[in-house]
């Protein structure tokens, strides 16, 4: 099993809940990278973290997370600005994010701080999310993603509240389809589907990023599941019933268990492998959407095994 580096932002979020009839903000570690990184490293899998992160308590904290959960910092590189903050809150268990600091201490990652000599031995990388919107990180991304042998993984994690007007998106939409043409794989929410093309049918979405050049694109839907498109056809999965209690993070547990699944076994040969893996990586969902969201709901395969049984844990597996 080789490695995957995961390239991208962490933060922390400000998680919008009740207390004694009062409404607080729990501190939590998260950003949609930091959030994979440790969810491959919990379910077992080998990641390096590579990223900025600031040089005050709120990095210190996000630094000793990392280490703490056994993800590898040899990427990250430390910055003299104030951590950014992202505050959450929410409509039923699904979250909504507004972000404060700048510049944002998650995108100053430049070309030149890439780690070289990780990159050329890892198996995955994975990038995407916020970060993409700012440079200099953009720049090292694009750098990273062009030079890499292995498998690459996309997620365009949209975020609304960054995107103030109509050329905003658009120059976004040209952005991301630039990772699509030549992904491995594709991840997404229908949500961001629909504020890409405005396409509510996840099938319709996937089919239109295929055609872009991904060799597979998952889109998840929620409680509905997930739509799974390969080059030899495509499925619609349902996710397993759970008890729902916070939404955030389930996303990225989805990329994390596909990510570990990857390492494990490679390039699937096609869609009966990445329907099995994607089984899989929506009861990591379902699990940690039954617990307070982010980074720390992230399972281990023996916490994965206790709520769905060990049938599970073969889902995907060669």
């Amino acid at each position: 099993m080789g490695y995957a580096v995961v390239l991208g932002e962490a933060l922390i979020d400000l998680l919008e809940a009740e207390h004694d009839g009062e409404l607080i903000y729990r501190q939590a570690i998260g950003g949609a990278p930091l959030n994979v990184a440790v969810a491959v490293a919990r379910l077992g899998g080998r990641v390096e973290y590579s990223g900025t992160l600031g040089t005050d308590v709120l990095g210190d904290r996000i630094a000793a997370f990392l280490a703490e959960a056994g993800v590898g910092e040899r990427g990250v590189r430390r910055v003299g600005v104030p951590t950014t903050l992202a505050v959450t809150t929410f409509e039923g268990a699904e979250p909504s994010f507004t972000f404060y600091g700048e510049p944002p201490s998650y995108a100053l990652l430049s070309e030149a701080d890439l780690d070289r000599d990780g990159l050329a031995g890892a198996s995955v990388l994975y990038t995407g999310s916020i970060c993409l919107l700012r440079e200099p990180f953009r720049a090292a991304a694009r750098a990273a993603w062009d030079g890499f042998a292995g498998l690459r993984v996309f997620d365009p994690n949209v975020r609304p509240k960054l995107l103030p007007d109509e050329a905003a998106l658009t120059a976004l939409r040209e952005l991301v389809e630039e990772f699509f043409a030549t992904a491995d794989l594709v991840k997404l929410s229908l949500a961001d589907a629909q504020l890409l093309y405005g396409e509510p049918d996840p099938a319709a979405a996937a089919e239109r990023i295929r055609s872009l050049g991904a060799r597979a694109v998952v889109v998840t839907c929620g409680a509905r599941g997930a739509h799974v498109a390969a080059a030899d056809g495509a499925a619609t999965l349902p996710a397993p019933s759970v008890r729902a209690i916070d939404a955030t993070g389930a996303g990225d547990s989805v990329m994390g268990a596909l990510v570990s699944r990857l390492l494990a076994g490679g390039r699937p040969a096609g869609l009966a492998d990445w329907q099995g893996h994607v089984r899989f990586a929506l009861a990591v969902a379902g699990l940690v959407c039954e617990r307070q969201g982010g980074a720390t709901a992230m399972p281990t395969p023996a916490e994965v095994t206790a709520r769905w049984g060990a049938e599970i844990q073969g889902q995907g597996r060669p």
